[in-house]
């Protein structure tokens, strides 16, 4: 059974490794002091709106078709311009090891 200190944990790591976002994922329903701790750790603020930084889903959510309140990774590169292509230099003449070599 998972209890509060395992979310304080992830929260801990999430923390550390400067995370967006956190997932715990549970066979049993999450106690109230889980869902508080969980709450506690604010929101990630993305440019689709903020999502919870820890959230926590059981098994039985997660087959019966809950999401995760993440951004859509269809949406994750839609607000970026594309860089133009670089063109191609002319092509120089290059001469051996600095010597230039006379037309024949």
């Amino acid at each position: 059974m998972v209890h509060a200190p395992y979310v304080r944990e992830l929260r801990g790591v999430v923390e550390r490794e400067k995370a967006a976002i956190g997932v715990l994922l549970t066979l049993d329903e999450p106690t109230k002091a889980m869902r508080t701790e969980a709450g506690a750790a604010g929101f990630y603020k993305s440019p689709w709106g903020q999502h919870p930084r820890l959230q926590i889903m059981t098994v039985g959510e997660q087959l019966a078709g809950r999401r995760l309140d993440i951004p859509r990774l269809r949406q994750t590169s839609v607000t970026y311009k594309r860089a133009p292509k670089a063109m191609p230099k002319a092509a120089e003449q290059r001469t051996n090891f600095g010597t230039e070599e006379e037309p024949v």
